[in-house]
């Protein structure tokens, strides 16, 4: 029998095969050299299969764990393997590479600039403000209802580090509540102890002002119980074995210095009129009523060996604690605080006041603490900057119209600044922020997002600590801040260099303004003083307090530079200015404040100690203040 011949297009010889299949081994010879080479095509598939496979999971891998834009190279992998994407249109570059849009990076970089002028603040417009400042600060020396309220403390006399003794200070100054007690060593250090809880939100607003007045009276109460528990039980002895008041009369009182942190109207060292709650608070049954004396009812209710004998304002304390701490003869002139908020207290010549004062006073010093609360200077905006993002962000503050110094240089306000300009610039379609087509240095494992839910797109979702970090951050590559973008809350996945470039020059520019215009509050106020006429070297000590001059780098360096800048004091006059770091105002402040008003008390300015302490046991009388002489006790 004839073989027939497989067809020409039949390469595997498939029709012979079924053919040959009938004739036995013939089938075996001639069928075998097709068989092997189907087997060999088959497994070279197979390993083609393979690799395309695992190629396609390790690319896969890769993008799975690179949404962190720091995270180092797959472990299987050399440093210079390549791993191959799907061919696109427009690839993502290496660190390496240059930008894919040179024309966007640029628009970028452009942008930037012309924001960041917005907020410069210049060496004129810092000796207009100076001017305009001067004229505020002697127009509310004059009369009441301006922007700068500058309103008396009654505290005629500041500390030199040599005052010795034990006093308890309390401090209300936000969501949380402090008790401290300071014993002064009379070589200008101090021993503090102290206990911190938390206002609950419901007596945050509460209906009555006797509930949180009674919540803070109790936490003295504990306080005393926990750290000065034999002076508190001997006192519980006593009166449980006194039937009259007299028998008080030998008791130890804790003379108190009540840092309140709101806005009074003050009419004695320890007597003052809440005018309206910030903060959150609100118990409108509070507003006009001596806060001093509320919490002196609710200490008596428990019958503590406690006398209020000091209202204080938070930037007063700042201004007596660093009064008292610093080194040198010079007394401090100014007490400022640079945080959450801003605010300054300076020691005014008695005779430049020439609004009624309230109450008598130690005349002899010939000086008195004022309170400027500087927060709302140039509310009317005649010389502060004012850019559309400075009238958003009053716009939709809880206050409109007012306090607007503070809104351009407390930390409260400067984060949500630099967030209202990045969102701006993300609305931008001529630029691109935190996108991917501008990321330079962004590689193939790196894609450039904002999390739907990042707190960047929220009012106030931009802590101004960030500010601090980015002005910190001096690495080639940005990466601090880049990390710190990248988490939670702000969730800015993979921000490239030039995504935190943007974004550190904008924070620069905004906290430069910031430290500008501080300058401006410090530098009239030295002005005001004429200390500088004085013909001597001695130096100008102004006690800071705060996250921004603690924290922020170059904070008040910049002011320095402001500083220098202004006419009447210059280069020279600055060298003399000492700003120095004032720690725990609040606290040993109010206890400074606490020992000048007991040295008044003494003197008789506000009465005797055994007229207090008889009406112990009863609600003790914040007596009207009779002359006397120095405040200062030694």
């Amino acid at each position: 029998m004839e073989k027939e011949s497989a067809p020409a297009d039949d390469p595997m010889n498939i029709a012979g095969l079924e053919k040959k299949g009938r004739q036995g081994d013939k089938v075996v010879v001639h069928a075998l050299p097709n068989f092997i080479h189907l087997v060999s095509l088959t497994f070279l598939a197979l390993v083609l299969i393979a690799q395309l496979f695992l190629t396609d999971a390790k690319f896969q891998y890769s993008r799975l764990f690179s949404t962190h834009p720091f995270l180092t190279r797959l472990p299987f992998t050399s440093p210079a393997a390549t791993i191959y994407e799907p061919i696109c249109e427009s690839p993502q570059p290496f660190p390496t590479a240059p930008p894919v849009s040179k024309v966007r990076t640029m628009a970028l970089l452009e942008e930037t600039k012309r924001i960041t002028a917005q907020f410069d603040y210049s060496d004129d417009n810092v000796n207009k403000g100076v001017e305009e400042f001067l004229r505020q600060m002697n127009e509310g020396l004059e009369k009441d209802g301006t922007s700068l309220s500058q309103i008396p403390t009654y505290v005629t006399g500041v500390p030199n580090g040599t005052e010795k003794g034990l006093y308890l200070a309390v401090d209300l100054g936000g969501t949380n509540f402090r008790v401290c007690s300071i014993h002064l060593n009379g070589d200008t250090t101090f021993n503090l102890t102290y206990s911190k809880v938390a206002i609950p939100k419901e007596l945050m607003l509460a209906k009555k002002s006797e509930d949180l007045f009674g919540f803070l009276a109790k936490q003295i109460e504990l306080f005393l119980k926990e750290h000065h528990k034999d002076h508190f039980y001997a006192s519980i002895r006593r009166r449980n074995t006194v039937s009259s008041p007299d028998g008080y009369k030998d008791e130890e009182i804790y003379r108190l210095g009540f840092t309140f942190s709101f806005p009074v109207q003050q009419f004695g060292i320890n007597k003052g009129n809440l005018i309206r709650w910030t903060k959150g608070f609100d118990i409108p049954d509070t507003v006009g009523k001596d806060v001093c004396a509320l919490l002196q009812d609710e200490i008596d209710k428990l019958h503590l060996p406690v006398k209020v004998a000091a209202l204080v304002n938070d930037t007063v304390g700042t201004l007596m604690a660093r009064s008292y701490t610093s080194p040198g003869k010079t007394s401090t002139l100014l007490g400022a605080i640079f945080g959450t908020g801003t605010n300054g207290a300076y020691v005014e010549k008695t005779s430049n006041i020439k609004k009624s004062v309230e109450g008598e006073f130690d005349k002899s010093t010939g000086n008195m603490v004022v309170n400027t609360e500087w927060g709302s200077f140039d509310n009317q905006l005649n010389v502060l900057p004012n850019t559309s993002y400075d009238i958003e962000l009053d716009q939709k503050s809880v206050n409109p119209g007012i306090q607007m110094f503070e809104k351009r240089v407390s930390g409260m306000f400067l984060g949500e600044i630099v967030r209202l300009v990045i969102v701006d610039m993300l609305k931008n379609p001529k630029i691109s922020l935190f996108r991917d087509d501008n990321s330079s240095s962004n590689d193939w494992k790196s894609t450039t997002f904002i999390d739907g839910q990042s707190s960047l797109l929220t009012q106030w979702g931009l802590d101004s600590s960030l500010l601090s970090i980015a002005a910190a951050d001096n690495t080639p590559e940005l990466s601090t801040l880049r990390q710190e973008l990248d988490k939670a809350p702000l969730n800015i996945y993979s921000a490239s260099l030039e995504d935190a470039q943007a974004f550190k020059s904008v924070a620069y520019a905004v906290g430069r303004r910031a430290a500008r215009l501080s300058a401006v509050a410090i530098g009239a106020i030295v002005l005001q003083s004429r200390q500088l006429e004085d013909g001597t070297d001695e130096a100008i000590d102004i006690g800071v307090d705060g996250s921004l001059v603690e924290h922020y780098p170059y904070f008040r360096d910049m002011i320095y530079e402001a500083l220098r800048a202004i006419k009447g004091i210059g280069p020279e006059g600055a060298k003399r200015i000492r700003i120095g770091i004032a720690k725990d105002g609040s606290g040993v402040g109010a206890a400074l404040i606490a020992l000048v008003a007991a040295g008044m008390e003494n003197k008789g300015v506000t009465g005797t100690v055994s007229h207090l302490v008889n009406d112990a046991k009863d609600k003790i009388s914040n007596a009207v203040p009779t002359k006397g002489s120095s405040a200062t006790v030694i």
